[in-house]
């Protein structure tokens, strides 16, 4: 116990602290973007094939921006690329709020846009993450990031929710004029995570090369599993908006839903933060990867309205139990492999990036192909299922890598 005692805020340096903080600041967007967004694109549209061809621009655009950002970051302060990331995403949301029609040109182009925001704001986090932590405190860091988050998602959504419901009336352009003032106030706030990320002091990443193509046998593991994670992640951000905007028609039970199910799984995941070590991950990251096809399957077994809020509740939870397992187990491969390769630890975090968004465009693809060739019902009925049932191959493949890991690790004690 005494241990673990000893894993505290108090472990983590100032700018680790303002990393939390700002991050903190900017995650009162994130519900925004992962929820409303979709919910804005399906109200006026009705048309879920045109949330996922949003979202795929988004995906498309992560990793192009993730490479370009290598060559940037030579040239440019990191914490200007950072805080471009955080303001890029009010830039988008602006922008697919000035369309007159919700037509795919526009969303192609407000999803590239949200994905240079995501791009550089990940790119940079996944780096000043690594910069400022040690293995032995990224569970708590994770834990304590994810509390905010969740604690922060458990209001934001119900406020703007019925907000949008209740602030302009109930016509359509009511509602869309609510949209716009959420929009300007995302603007604000991803501002002023901006000026308080500038008040901490992170090195520059060496100026080295970082694009490589064959990596350590450990590493292909590591991007198996990236790309699994992909898969989920090619809808799985939209699904809940999309199910929700189906069977209630409303932004305020979607906020409510939502903000229910985070309240519970933020003290989930503080306690799991505090308590848990390196050797837990893999536990924690089976169990969130079962609760994931849970999930799903309820959703396809159901499809109705109770199956919808079981589905978000079950998901709220396996979300971010699998974020507490899984950054630390990649920062740990990129800590040790970076030391044996001798490579800049940006390679592995691009490298990473590709393979995610090799997951992301099949997963989205299953959607779309489904959504086109058969229907957008059977699209988000089935779809989630066998990506749900795909994911379970993590597993397995996380025990490999871990073990493979620690072997590596004795041989060049």
């Amino acid at each position: 116990m005494g241990s673990i005692a000893r894993v505290g805020f108090k472990d983590f340096s100032r700018s680790a602290k303002i990393l939390i903080f700002t991050n903190v600041i900017y995650a009162f967007v994130l519900p925004v973007i992962d929820i409303f967004v979709a919910s804005y694109i399906m109200r006026n549209s009705h048309d879920p094939a045109k949330v996922m061809f949003y979202q795929l621009a988004i995906y498309t655009g992560i990793p192009i921006t993730f490479f370009i950002n290598g060559y940037l970051l030579n040239k440019i302060n990191i914490k200007r690329l950072f805080s471009l990331g955080m303001l890029l995403s009010g830039v988008s949301m602006v922008f697919m709020m000035s369309l007159k029609e919700i037509n795919y040109y526009g969303l192609v182009l407000a999803g590239l846009i949200m994905g240079m925001s995501f791009g550089l704001y990940w790119a940079n986090r996944d780096y000043l993450v690594l910069a400022t932590t040690k293995d032995k405190t990224r569970n708590f860091y994770y834990g304590l990031e994810t509390f905010f988050y969740t604690i922060i998602s458990s209001i934001v959504p119900v406020m703007i929710g019925w907000y949008l419901m209740k602030g302009h009336g109930d016509t359509n352009e009511g509602i869309n004029s609510s949209y716009r003032v959420v929009t300007g106030i995302v603007f604000l706030v991803t501002i002023l995570a901006s000026v308080v990320f500038h008040f901490g002091k992170y090195d520059k990443p060496k100026s080295e090369k970082f694009l490589y193509f064959k990596f350590h046998k450990l590493w292909n593991k590591m991007l198996q599993l990236a790309l699994l994670k992909g898969l989920a992640q090619g809808f799985i951000v939209t699904a809940p908006a999309m199910l929700m905007m189906k069977f209630f028609e409303s932004e305020g039970a979607l906020g409510t839903a939502q903000s229910i199910g985070a309240l519970i799984a933020a003290f989930v995941m503080l306690v799991l933060g505090k308590i848990s070590k390196p050797k837990h991950r893999i536990i924690l990251f089976s169990v969130g990867l079962i609760f994931f096809f849970v999930a799903s399957f309820i959703n396809g077994l159901l499809f109705n309205k109770t199956g919808v809020i079981l589905f978000m509740f079950l998901l709220l939870i396996a979300r971010p139990m699998l974020d507490i397992a899984y950054f630390p187990i990649q920062l740990k491969v990129i800590d040790v492999l970076s030391k044996i390769e001798n490579r800049n630890e940006f390679s592995y975090i691009l490298n990473h990036e590709f393979g995610l968004f090799v997951g992301r465009f099949i997963g989205a693809g299953t959607f779309l192909g489904l959504a086109f060739y058969i229907n957008a019902d059977i699209a988000l009925r089935y779809a989630l299922l066998i990506i749900g049932v795909l994911q379970l191959l993590s597993i397995l493949i996380a025990k490999q890598l871990l073990s493979k890991q620690k072997t590596l690790e004795n041989e060049t004690k």
